[in-house]
């Protein structure tokens, strides 16, 4: 058990059922101070064969919330629907974070536009707050490879040539300075190259 010892490892196998990771990692962090994600809660889940008892379906019998309206047919609604100036459901305030598929983390800023605009990265608000927006033909990388990690420690500017020659020559590492050794090394390789192809 690498992720948690076994006085955790007994403590999630009480309070799992019936629980989304998300509420899990929030229970667990508060109990012993650690930082766990949903993601790693539920990489953990998997690799014990644990099972929380949910399976994203609705049981039989259930109601769903919008019975006898036909908001999902009816594209305008219908007076059993939605009241005027009355925010969705699933409605989510700025400066909401969630995580995506990719396990990025996401932060809204601001709830008009198309979703590009209304939800950003947070590892590039954290860079831009202090060094100003991300150069063209650059990006981001997490140092130590989490992407949950978020902090100007962690995170590095690259050029789209040097994140090239990092994946090709498997220069990326769990340690960040080895990663910060091998963005030297990949700029290394360029020069190399180039003056290959100038002879």
């Amino acid at each position: 058990m690498r992720l948690l010892n076994k006085e955790q490892h007994d403590y999630l196998l009480s309070i799992l059922q019936g629980r989304y990771n998300a509420e899990l990692a929030q229970m667990m962090n508060e109990k012993y101070g650690l930082s766990l994600t949903a993601r790693q809660l539920s990489t953990y889940k998997k690799n014990h064969g644990l099972k929380s008892g949910l399976t994203g379906h609705f049981q039989k019998g259930h109601n769903p919330v919008n019975k006898g309206t036909k908001g999902l047919y009816n594209v305008g609604g219908n007076k059993t629907s939605f009241k005027k100036g009355q925010k969705a459901h699933n409605y989510k305030p700025i400066g909401y974070e969630r995580i995506d598929r990719d396990g990025y983390v996401l932060v809204k800023v601001q709830d008009d536009g198309p979703w590009h605009k209304r939800w950003k990265h947070k590892h590039k608000i954290v860079w831009e707050e202090t060094n100003g927006p991300i150069p063209s033909g650059h990006k981001l990388l997490f140092a130590d490879r989490d992407k949950q990690n978020i902090s100007l420690d962690n995170l590095i500017l690259v050029s789209n040539k040097q994140m090239a020659t990092l994946n090709k020559k498997g220069l990326i590492s769990n340690v960040p300075d080895l990663t910060r050794t091998g963005v030297i090394l990949a700029d290394i390789y360029q020069k190399m190259s180039e003056r290959k192809k100038a002879k």
